[in-house]
């Protein structure tokens, strides 16, 4: 591990740079930008980091709203990853502003000390975390590629070391029918909101059959648009969640039927579209949460809960190719949770902003154990 006098160093350097971390915070919250939008604040989060010397990239991977931003030539390279996508209608209600300026914090907490830990240290910009899946795109675009390993932290109203996540699918289903006056000649109409709500009580029946972890919700995204006239068009995005990827695909496949019978029986058509790539389950690496714990208690967090899955998140496919973890810290006191409008107003309090400079401490705490700890293994 890391000696106690390299991490007050690192702690006083977060502690130089807070006003600009709490800042760049407030800055991204006052702005929300949903998934693949994200133009101010990917280019905020990159302005400071070139401002403080790192190597910037951006846009990156082939992501308008992406950046890369690195320091150091050592060879244990950790990756620290910025979510900053807000949520349709309710702002940072997930409290993304928070992760984008611990992210920044912890890498400039380290940027002084990177040859003295033989680090090189990858500030990813990962857009879209709440719907397209982002982090999965730049996976597969190689941003990952060489890393060691790979952390964030996640505002919630609990801490949570040892996080685990539900695997999640997206299934968007668009049925078309055919139009006719409601009155006149309704017989010689398709009704496609007829297809979708017999879909819809297919689903509220499978769920009877459903183990308890697996989860099916979403919403109608369109049903009609005269009350006179038989709907010709209708169509529904709904999500799909299971402890494990390969559940997933099954729970996927029974989902899909109920949208089919709901267009046969109501003499429509129906497309399935899987709109984004899936979410794969997050597993945490144990040396790497040993570590952050240790760190989270110097800091004076909360002790941990231990909790099964409760999110889905696009890191979750990170860790299944890069040991990584994703601990979560409590900004509400409990009061309130994410995708909730009260989640909006906490995370841009001070309970909020103190746990941003924790987690941008307690990250670079983390990593910086973690290179000591590959120093001594090699």
């Amino acid at each position: 591990m890391a000696g106690d006098g390299l991490k007050e160093e690192i702690r006083a350097r977060i502690g130089e740079v807070q006003g600009e971390l709490v800042g760049l915070s407030r800055l991204i919250h006052a702005h929300p930008e949903i998934a693949f939008e994200e133009r101010q604040a990917a280019a905020w989060c990159a302005d400071v980091l070139r401002g403080h010397g790192f190597a910037v990239t951006a846009p990156a991977y082939g992501l308008e709203t992406a950046f890369e931003a690195t320091l150091g030539s050592g060879p244990v390279t950790v990756a620290l990853a910025c979510e900053y996508d807000a949520l349709p209608g309710m702002g940072h209600a997930c409290g993304h502003n928070l992760i984008a300026a611990a992210g920044v914090g912890a890498a400039l907490g380290l940027a002084p000390f990177v040859d003295q830990l033989g680090l090189t240290v990858r500030v990813l910009g990962t857009p879209a975390e709440e719907s397209g899946a982002g982090k999965a795109l730049l996976l597969d675009a190689g941003a990952f590629e060489g890393v060691d390993a790979a952390m964030m932290v996640h505002p919630c109203p609990f801490e949570v070391a040892d996080f685990h996540s539900y695997a999640m699918g997206a299934l968007s289903a668009t049925y078309t029918g055919k139009s006719a006056h409601a009155a006149l000649n309704p017989q010689d109409g398709r009704n496609a909101a007829d297809a979708l709500t017999v879909a819809q009580v297919a689903l509220g029946l499978l769920r009877q059959q459903l183990p308890g972890e697996w989860k099916v919700h979403g919403i109608t995204t369109e049903a009609g648009t005269a009350l006179n006239a038989i709907p010709e068009r209708a169509s529904a995005a709904y999500a799909l969640r299971t402890p494990s990827v390969e559940e997933l695909r099954e729970l996927r496949e029974r989902v899909a039927d109920c949208f089919r019978a709901g267009a046969l029986a109501a003499g429509c058509t129906v497309e399935l579209e899987q709109p984004a790539p899936d979410y794969l389950d997050f597993r945490s690496d144990a040396g790497l949460v040993a570590l952050w714990e240790a760190n989270a208690r110097a800091l004076g967090r909360p002790e941990p809960q231990r909790r099964g899955p409760f999110a889905s998140t696009d890191m979750g496919n990170v860790s299944h190719v890069v040991p990584s973890i994703h601990p979560v810290l409590d900004i509400s006191g409990g009061s309130c949770g994410p995708h909730q409008p009260e989640f909006a107003a906490a995370a841009a309090t001070p309970l909020a902003e103190r746990a941003l400079i924790d987690g941008a401490v307690g990250l670079a705490w983390t990593a910086a154990d973690f290179a000591v700890s590959r120093s001594a293994i090699s």
